[in-house]
């Protein structure tokens, strides 16, 4: 484990990070995103989770996410939000959870959000989370230009409330959000006694939800900085354009006609 793993506290260990029960394997690809970019370093993924219940299926789901995305050749890291405490509840968010949650977001490449839903919504946990990841942190944005994955559980039938807000807060954190989504219906019959997932339908959506995930954060690597590249931004920070390095000055240039 390297040192920087080691300085924090609040990161969930994985336990059976290779044991796949309920992935076939003649179907699966090792690396999804072959093709579509640089694979190396290992595209980094934050996973967070939205209930602090023992049994907590929005953590065995971010969990089971983890493992596929381990599987793919990404880092992962598992937020515990245990101690987190309320948005504004300590002046100058001056509290060691809420720096370590900005770390860790800042870190990533790509993110996965996974809530229950209570009450028709996300739960005040999830959001609490979100709200503590501001658009500029720092001179740095820790959620801009980051690709997401959303996913929910439900205890009763299968609902989209909450993916539903989860992609309208992506999008104000300026995130790509690709997609494919996971709701899993009657979250408490889909796991085993050991708090793995059983083979089903909703198993294999969340494949393909990492799966895509690990292709889009891939294939937007390379762009990143110019994907969120913004005027207003520039114009703020009395930036001006470099033009040896705008590129899209070749396009917009006069061209000579030849006789």
């Amino acid at each position: 484990m390297s040192e920087d793993i080691m300085a924090f506290e609040r990161l969930r260990q994985l336990s059976e990070p290779d044991y796949l029960p309920a992935l076939k394997m003649a179907f699966a690809r090792r690396r999804p995103a072959l093709g579509l970019g640089p694979n190396d370093p290992p595209p980094r993924i934050l996973l967070l989770y939205g209930s602090l219940r023992k049994r907590s299926y929005s953590r065995l789901v971010v969990e089971e996410s983890a493992r596929l995305l381990q599987f793919f050749g990404c880092e992962t890291r598992i937020f515990d939000p245990s101690d987190l405490p309320l948005p504004d509840q300590v002046e100058g968010d001056d509290h060691p959870a809420v720096a370590e949650l900005r770390a860790h977001s800042l870190w990533s490449e790509g993110q996965i959000w996974c809530s229950p839903e209570r009450h028709g919504q996300i739960t005040g946990i999830m959001k609490a989370q979100i709200d503590h990841l501001p658009l500029a942190y720092k001179g740095m944005r820790p959620t801009q230009g980051r690709t997401l994955a959303v996913m929910q559980v439900s205890a009763g039938s299968q609902s989209f409330n909450s993916v539903n807000t989860l992609r309208i807060l992506g999008r104000w954190m300026r995130m790509f959000t690709i997609p494919n989504q996971s709701s899993v219906a009657k979250a408490f019959a889909e796991f085993d006694d050991d708090g793995r997932m059983k083979p089903s339908s909703y198993y294999d959506r969340i494949v393909d939800v990492v799966e895509e995930l690990v292709r889009f954060t891939v294939l937007l690597r390379p762009h990143a900085d110019q994907l969120v590249d913004r005027y207003s931004e520039r114009s703020e920070a009395g930036i001006p354009v470099d033009p040896s390095n705008d590129l899209s000055s070749i396009a917009i240039a006069p061209q000579t006609v030849r006789g």
